[in-house]
């Protein structure tokens, strides 16, 4: 599988993204023109590369390659709604997103690893796939054997930093989250223009 190797931050100032979104904390660093001599000679951004930068935002935040972003966009694009919001809220409803939703995981990324080495079930069910697509009504919890674990111990533990969003339930007496309602675009927490996307793809 092809992994995109560059600095996290580094790429999220290219797109014009907070670390945050990301699950990652930025140190403050100075921005003088002496160490970005760059910075004030940037041309200005073609409507295409405008276009193109959204879409690859979307894509690095979800951790999506460009087969299968493509895949949700057509699957999105043959669904009833509005193309853009259905292509998001697809994508929030991905397993690895949820784990990180739940705050099971720090990061997408390691939401992403923990569900490729078995560590979540679904309805019970073990599921190493962090493309899965929960619905409403389905639980997603921490496999048992995994729960003695202390990296999950401190994770199903912590509250002070768990912030859920209103789609998703999270029990922490059970250490587990249930879907409550399919996500809706005012869920999506970081800036994005989706029409952009559409137009790109409408090309």
């Amino acid at each position: 599988m092809a992994k995109n190797m560059q600095p996290i931050v580094k790429r999220c100032r290219a797109l014009g993204i907070s670390p945050a979104v990301m699950g990652y904390t930025e140190k403050s660093k100075s921005t003088s023109t002496k160490r970005n001599p760059g910075a004030q000679r940037r041309a200005k951004k073609s409507e295409y590369a405008i276009q193109l930068n959204e879409k690859q935002k979307v894509k690095f935040i979800y951790g999506i390659l460009e087969r299968q972003f493509r895949a949700y966009y057509e699957k999105a694009e043959r669904s009833a709604g509005v193309t853009g919001e259905v292509l998001l809220t697809t994508i929030e409803r991905r397993l690895d997103n949820v784990i990180y939703r739940l705050g099971l995981a720090n990061t997408r990324k390691e939401a992403r690893q923990l569900v490729n080495h078995g560590h979540f079930t679904v309805d019970g069910h073990k599921c190493n796939i962090p493309s899965f697509l929960v619905k409403p009504g389905m639980t997603i919890g921490v496999k048992e054997s995994s729960r003695s674990l202390p990296k999950f111990k401190a994770m199903m533990e912590a509250d002070s930093f768990r912030n859920v969003p209103k789609w998703l339930d999270y029990d922490a007496n059970k250490g587990e989250g249930k879907v409550v309602a399919m996500p809706a675009r005012d869920d999506i927490d970081f800036e994005v223009a989706e029409h952009l996307i559409v137009e790109l793809y409408s090309k």
